[in-house]
């Protein structure tokens, strides 16, 4: 049975063999772009986000096939809810209907489903289902799909900032023994692999509070392709990218 090896240091990015490119552990995706490409077709949004569960399907499938462990999607961001009331309920719809409809097929590929963010914000029902999809899948090993889910990467950090503050005041830890690694403890990534590979579609170049302190030293990759456009063929482009580059970590 295939486990996930333990957390990596960050000299040892990467899964490599004699002849073969490297290919990044942890990989995560900003999906950007739906709204733009429905509008390109005279297409309402909702329409440009179904295209893009169809390019989740796609990605997830890719991954597993290259040897990726972890796959984290950026689904819906804290920032979300300031869209209009509309695309909020064809979001959290489109999220039933993806699990309705993939989570047999995610069972079937060996996909485990794990969840960053607050799931509870969509309500007592949604965030059940969500659980229920979750322990479900929780026996596959193939890859690892975290789905990011009213997640924001600075109420992430506050979150483990006051979990850290509390332990000072129960006195179960010392303040002079808060460093990184005791941070990193504390942030829902934390019991996978490092963050080697983000990648953002749309041409936008920027984090979006997302995964802030996980991709300190992770590679960026920015595509001007829009999400619902990303195939396995770009998938395959961007392991290509991260395998050509060299990685110093701050070293020379």
């Amino acid at each position: 049975m295939k486990h996930l090896r333990p957390i990596a240091s960050k000299e040892s990015d990467g899964v490599s063999a004699p002849g073969m490119a490297r290919v990044p552990r942890h990989v995560a995706i900003i999906m950007d772009g739906n709204g733009r490409w429905a509008a390109r077709r005279g297409l309402p949004r909702v329409a440009g986000h179904r295209a893009g569960a169809e390019a989740v399907r796609t990605t997830v499938r890719a991954a597993a096939e290259a040897g990726v462990e972890v796959l984290t999607l950026y689904a819906f961001s804290s920032e979300n809810w300031r869209r209009s009331a509309e695309e909020v309920s064809d979001l959290t719809g489109l999220m039933r209907f993806y699990l309705d409809r993939e989570l047999a097929g995610l069972e079937k590929e060996g996909v485990r489903l794990e969840l960053i963010g607050e799931p509870e914000g969509f309500g007592p029902d949604l965030a059940a289902r969500l659980l229920a999809a979750v322990e479900r899948t929780r026996g596959n090993n193939k890859i690892t799909l975290v789905m990011a889910l009213n997640y924001g990467s600075r109420g992430e950090l506050a979150a483990s900032a006051r979990r850290l503050a509390e332990k000072v005041l129960a006195g179960e830890i010392a303040p002079g023994s808060i460093d990184e690694s005791a941070i990193d403890a504390e942030l829902q990534t934390a019991r996978w692999p490092e963050l080697d590979l983000l990648i953002r579609t749309s041409g936008e170049m920027r984090l979006s509070n997302f995964l802030l302190w996980q991709a300190a030293y992770s590679e960026l990759i920015f595509l001007e392709t829009l999400w619902p456009d990303f195939d396995a063929a770009a998938f395959g482009d961007t392991l290509a990218q991260y395998s050509q580059r060299q990685r110093r970590f701050g070293g020379r």
